[in-house]
């Protein structure tokens, strides 16, 4: 019996338990993804619910949250009715993610006032210039800070509002009241990583209350537990710990437990992602590669290119891809130069809003559709060198193996030429996406969520790079350099052993 007056001891931290599932809410532009995973990184349930109401109207883009958290809520009720009816492991903690820069007001009850004005809506890019003008250089006209900006200035931070991300408004409502944010989220409404705090003389010029900013606490940090209310209406049992998610790209990273120097993700669909870590922020004067930090200590450094398997989409939509792959892997290395990018600018692995895409020398313009896979092919892959290039001129190690994600690694020869043009093994992950890596944060005990992320993420396959094709890949990615630096756009990035690319 517990003596009079002494110390009531703390609940055991849900992470220490090795019986318990772990459940990742992924929050996307189009629907909301659950899934719900063991230790062992083994996914006992899932489920999905689209997201129907989003409008968008020029610079304007919208959602309403109130579906954010309808949706939220048959997901996950779907994903925790999927599991084994006999398998009675209680679930240890829920972690949302959401899009990056998706910004709204709320309650203190985390009740929405108002849509929420998503990542992408640019109506106050004008805002953009008072805010460089106070040396914040690196604020980008689609963040959320631009945004939060023109809010005040149109008088609509009432007081007893709160700012509010995606991620923490939905995890506010599971708990029923305004959480904390995380440092990811917050990094893109000026949360400054390296000192861990808001610019409060910054906030203040551009006449923002700090009253509104939510507090920011580490990923993975313990901000509430489901309320009953919310448990009827998730199905999450009340009393689970709701903890501090991620954006949605960072969880992504999670869950390829690409977390220490040396690793890197790749993430390969209608746009090139590439993500990894690092002991100290990648300083980059063009302002293309930005920095998040690593829950565990130290930083985490990516960028996203325009270019992407939309080229895919734009030269051979409607073709038959798996036979003109077939096709494609007996044709070798292309001549000339293509760079795949399917609309106008490029941001990563350089910046230069007039880009344009191109094809050039032997064998360019209109061709097989074989062969033009497999131009396009070499130059989504040469980019994702140039990119790693880029990162390691920075200062970034970029020695380890890369794994791979996105819709491209559903085609091996792709991911295998990869492999081939990188000079380095990539990896596939049984399980992808940032419900998953949202499950691994939940999972992960304060500074070991890499620890965490190699125990549960599996490898499902491993291509390694052929050394024969090794000098004929490089003569072709020199061919590409060299278009982009005639171009204008490039201007000399160096490979890691310090010879011009």
């Amino acid at each position: 019996m517990r003596a009079a007056g002494s110390p009531r001891e703390a609940p055991p931290d849900p992470a220490d338990r090795r019986d318990a599932l772990w459940l990742g809410v992924d929050l996307g532009t189009q629907g909301v993804r659950a899934v719900l995973v063991d230790d062992h990184g083994a996914v006992v349930g899932s489920g999905e619910a689209a997201l129907l109401r989003d409008h968008r109207d020029g610079p304007r883009h919208e959602q309403d949250p109130e579906e954010w958290w309808s949706a939220t809520c048959r997901a996950t009720g779907a994903a925790l009715a999927a599991r084994d009816p006999g398998d009675g492991r209680p679930v240890g903690a829920v972690s949302v993610d959401g899009t990056s820069g998706t910004l709204l007001l709320q309650t203190a009850d985390a009740l929405p006032v108002g849509p929420a004005q998503m990542y992408d809506d640019a109506r106050a890019a004008s805002r953009t210039a008072a805010i460089h003008a106070l040396g914040a250089d690196h604020v980008q006209p689609t963040w959320a800070l631009p945004r939060l900006v023109g809010l005040a200035r149109e008088g609509r931070l009432a007081p007893g509002l709160l700012v509010a991300h995606q991620g923490d408004h939905v995890s506010g409502r599971l708990a029923g009241a305004a959480v904390p944010t995380d440092t990811s989220q917050a990094l893109k409404t000026g949360y400054d990583p390296r000192s861990l705090s808001w610019p409060h003389t910054l906030v203040d010029r551009l006449g923002i209350d700090p009253a509104v900013l939510p507090p920011v606490v580490a990923p993975g940090a313990t901000v509430g537990h489901v309320t009953a209310a919310a448990s009827r209406a998730s199905g999450i049992p009340e009393g689970t710990p709701v903890r501090a998610g991620m954006t949605d790209g960072c969880a992504a990273q999670v869950a390829t437990a690409a977390l220490a120097p040396g690793l890197w993700c790749s993430s390969l669909g209608t746009t090139l992602v590439l993500k990894g870590a690092s002991p100290h922020p990648l300083r980059d004067p063009s302002g293309v590669v930005y920095n998040h930090r690593n829950p565990d200590g130290g930083w985490l450094p990516g960028g996203a290119s325009s270019t992407g398997t939309g080229r895919l989409d734009t030269d051979l939509g409607g073709h038959d891809l798996d036979l003109l792959t077939a096709r494609a892997l007996r044709l070798g290395v292309p001549g000339g130069a293509t760079y795949p990018l399917a609309g106008t600018g490029e941001r990563f692995p350089f910046a230069a809003p007039g880009a344009r895409g191109f094809d050039i020398g032997p064998g360019s313009g209109p061709a097989d559709p074989a062969a033009r896979l497999n131009r396009i092919a070499h130059g989504l892959a040469y980019v994702e060198r140039l990119s790693l290039d880029a990162l390691a001129a920075l200062g970034a190690d970029t020695a380890g193996p890369v794994t791979a994600v996105g819709g491209a690694v559903r085609n091996h020869w792709l991911t295998a030429l990869r492999a081939d043009v990188l000079g380095r093994t990539v990896l596939v992950p049984a399980h992808t996406g940032s419900a998953f890596g949202s499950a691994v944060i939940a999972r992960a005990p304060a500074g070991r969520l890499a620890e965490t992320a190699r125990a549960m993420v599996r490898v499902a396959h491993r291509y390694e790079p052929d050394p024969s094709r090794a000098d004929e890949l490089a003569h072709g990615y020199r061919r590409l350099v060299e278009a982009l630096r005639d171009r204008g756009w490039l201007g000399g990035p160096r490979t890691p052993e310090g010879a011009t690319a």
